[in-house]
């Protein structure tokens, strides 16, 4: 209870930067103006418009509940190169990318919530993992609404994949190779995301996240044996139902 109004404050904080970055309607100049803006309030600077009200709220948040900004602002810097980088050289350029843009969300609540064993490692590992996953869920959108590829371009280069493939409603085997290699990163990663509920100090985030671990465990097959080009591949009510009572009995006695 205590930490809900902070995680409150850190999601309309995390959501409002992010809409920034995935505006197709503004110019990339644009958008770091606006991002730079949300950057001012959480370091605190007294000129801040009241348009970043968010970003101040965020700070008093963190003065309060000690957790360092760091967080917050490495997000910004990811989505600051969402508005000007479209593609990535190779699974490295990749995870760097998401170590800013997807991992700063595990590290805070662990902030949050008390600390963890392994510091950030598992954590890491999961949130690299989840963002990859929405990366392959959303491929086909990405590309056609942003002209954003989160594909390694090395990978499709090997593959003999080209990223106007994308536009299709169906893979190609060539594109398929890339996004089953992705894949199997992605359940690489979860393997070294498994002793996060082990290793986190507060019990509910170690029951929240053996169960996000089973939910991306379960989608990584559903990417798998179904086309990302399709429609939406998302778990149905139940099975996403199991893997929280399943997840959470698991992390409940981790």
């Amino acid at each position: 209870p205590k930490a809900r109004p902070h995680v409150a404050v850190f999601y309309r904080y995390a959501r409002a930067i992010d809409d920034i970055a995935d505006n197709p309607d503004l110019s990339a100049e644009e958008k770091v103006r606006r991002l730079d803006g949300f950057a001012a309030a959480v370091h605190g600077d007294g000129s801040v418009d009241a348009a970043f009200e968010t970003g101040t709220r965020m700070r008093e948040s963190l003065i309060g509940s000690g957790v360092p900004e760091r967080h917050c602002l490495d997000l910004i810097d990811a989505f600051k190169q969402d508005a000007v980088k479209n593609r990535y050289d190779d699974w490295d350029d990749l995870m760097e990318y998401c170590i800013r843009s997807a991992a700063p969300v595990g590290r805070y609540l662990i902030d949050l919530t008390g600390g963890a064993t392994d510091g950030y490692v598992s954590s890491d590992a999961l949130c690299n993992a989840l963002q990859v996953i929405n990366h392959l869920q959303d491929c086909k959108d990405d590309y056609r609404s942003l002209d954003r590829v989160y594909l390694p371009a090395d990978w499709m280069e090997e593959a003999g994949a080209t990223v106007e493939m994308l536009d299709a409603d169906r893979s190609t085997p060539e594109l398929r190779a890339v996004m089953d290699r992705c894949l199997y990163a992605t359940r690489d990663l979860l393997k070294d995301a498994r002793p996060l509920p082990t290793s986190v100090a507060s019990r509910r985030l170690a029951m929240e996240s053996a169960a996000i671990i089973r939910i991306a465990d379960a989608l990584v097959v559903k990417l798998r044996t179904n086309d990302p080009l399709g429609p939406r591949i998302e778990l149905t009510k139940s099975g996403y139902a199991s893997c929280i009572v399943r997840g959470a009995i698991a992390g409940l006695f981790a």
